[in-house]
């Protein structure tokens, strides 16, 4: 992984996303070194926060210098005030929070991406304005 990660992260002027493991074991490893960016997502349930909290400090040592959180799977107020919270006692910058969207459960029991089982759901929206945002 970490051979694919650097050839792929080489070139200045393109953009690459790397989707890995909901853990702290590629961060360890020194998998991401060189990023210009590290997207936690975090899901508002004690196990997630813990693994965001670890997963910071992690990349701040590797030097990456953009560390930002995506607030995901939020059913009401309560959910995002818990990760709000969690993340600016963490020194996370929020960049989205994504709603919990039934289309992306649906899309995912049949095996297909979200924005080919539902293309005008909210997530697909949201985070196309993530992707414009953080090209700028």
């Amino acid at each position: 992984m970490r051979g694919v990660a650097g050839a792929l992260l080489g070139a200045k002027s393109e953009v690459n996303l790397l989707d890995m493991e909901a853990s702290i074991e590629h961060l360890g490893r020194g998998t991401p070194k060189g990023l210009d960016t590290l997207l936690i997502v975090v899901e508002p349930y004690y196990r997630a926060l813990e693994t965001a909290g670890r997963m910071a400090p992690l990349a701040r040592e590797l030097g990456i210098p953009g560390i930002l959180a995506i607030a995901n799977k939020l059913r009401d107020a309560e959910d995002a005030r818990v990760i709000r919270d969690y993340c600016a006692s963490h020194q996370l910058e929020l960049v989205a929070e994504l709603p919990f969207d039934e289309d992306v459960r649906d899309a995912d029991r049949r095996g297909r991406a979200v924005i080919d089982h539902a293309p005008e759901s909210s997530t697909v929206r949201l985070v196309g304005e993530l992707g414009r945002q953080l090209m700028r």
